[in-house]
């Protein structure tokens, strides 16, 4: 099977995060087929391992790719389209799964290399806490010494032939925030008897907006007062989400929003509930890395774009935090749309384009 055939197999058949049984059970039949060494991991992903015919091999470079879809009602109209009722590839995780794919086909028909090569075919990108962060739990690179971790992901924004790279601090951590205001509700024209839990959450939500800024995100993008136009209701909610570009900032504006909190609740006299439910953390990649990866890059013949970092997060950030890391943008042309909508339609040739400097790139590191 080639890389396109993989890619089309897990696009016909998306599955969610942590259902990924039937996507994990054709990863692993593939992987067998060509006798490539591996196991189960993270619940529904898969660990690959190839070692080299040389060098040390307790050395080994790390290739990740995600495996799990939306839930999104696919109406591309491809005749490989998701068979899976509002289920869909709207992400790229099926390109990421086969660029993967294919770059261990390529090693391990050929394993002359120092080291060893694992693949991650990691499930649960997609919802908080991520997948990743269950596979690190595993410690299943204890016993190696750990040259990179490498991962991409797709982007529209990019041509295909272009690659994407940041040095240092990529993506952004990402928190989930919950709020729940406990008032005392009753007919909206009879003020004075009645503790406005929609008029405090308001203003809560001001004074978090006044949290944004070039190195901070928070959006409120929820808001349930279940009243009417002459009911205030005894409670409302709202929930939302916060970005940061660094661990100790994001301490900080947790504690900030819980002080905000405090100040609601003496001003409007109600109860305010915070349940802030911690997420990824940043994506900062290896600078000498991300260089050396730009100038291999270049070398082959790709594009290389620099990118700025971003407010999206990646759960690869738990990698970042541990070993050396690289994480970068694979273009697959402005044609295919945007990701996360139900016509996202990544332009194949793209994953050549990903196979190709993927392997380029594990080799070079592993044989440094």
């Amino acid at each position: 099977m080639d890389t396109k055939q993989f890619r089309r197999e897990l696009h016909r058949h998306p599955e969610l995060s942590f259902e990924e049984h039937r996507t994990a059970a054709f990863i692993s039949e593939q992987l067998a087929a060509l006798g490539i060494e591996h196991r189960p991991i993270a619940t529904t992903g898969v660990l690959a391992r190839i070692e080299g015919r040389r060098g040390n091999l307790k050395r080994c470079v790390v290739l990740r790719a995600d495996i799990d879809a939306l839930p999104i009602a696919e109406k591309t109209g491809v005749e490989w389209a998701s068979v899976v009722d509002g289920v869909m590839h709207g992400c790229g995780h099926d390109c990421h799964a086969a660029v993967l794919f294919g770059v261990l086909k390529r090693l391990n028909e050929n394993p002359d290399f120092e080291g060893t090569l694992f693949g991650v075919f990691q499930p649960g990108e997609e919802c908080n806490p991520g997948g990743a962060k269950f596979v690190l739990e595993e410690d299943p690179f204890k016993e190696y010494d750990v040259a990179a971790v490498i991962g991409e992901h797709v982007d529209a924004d990019l041509e295909v032939g272009e690659i994407g790279f940041c040095p240092g601090k990529f993506m952004a951590s990402t928190d989930e925030l919950h709020f729940t205001v406990e008032g005392v509700g009753g007919h909206a024209a009879i003020r004075s008897r009645i503790k406005d839990s929609v008029v405090a959450i308001a203003d809560l939500i001001m004074h978090l907006n006044a949290f944004n800024s070039d190195d901070c995100v928070v959006s409120i993008g929820k808001v349930v007062a279940e009243g009417a136009t002459n009911v205030i209701p005894d409670q409302t909610s709202c929930q939302g989400t916060m970005r940061t570009f660094s661990e100790k900032l994001r301490a900080r504006i947790k504690e900030m929003i819980e002080n905000v909190a405090e100040e609601i609740e003496y001003k409007y006299d109600v109860e305010v509930d915070v349940d802030i439910r911690h997420g990824y953390p940043c994506v900062e990649n290896n600078v000498q890395l991300t260089y050396e990866a730009m100038l291999l890059a270049e070398s082959r013949g790709f594009k290389v774009c620099d990118l700025d970092m971003r407010p999206t997060a990646e759960d690869f950030g738990y990698y970042t935090q541990i070993y050396p890391s690289l994480f970068y943008r694979l273009g697959v042309g402005q044609a295919a749309g945007r990701s996360h909508t139900a016509m996202f339609l990544p332009d194949e040739k793209a994953l050549d384009v990903g196979e190709e400097f993927m392997y380029q790139l594990a080799l070079s590191i592993l044989n440094k």
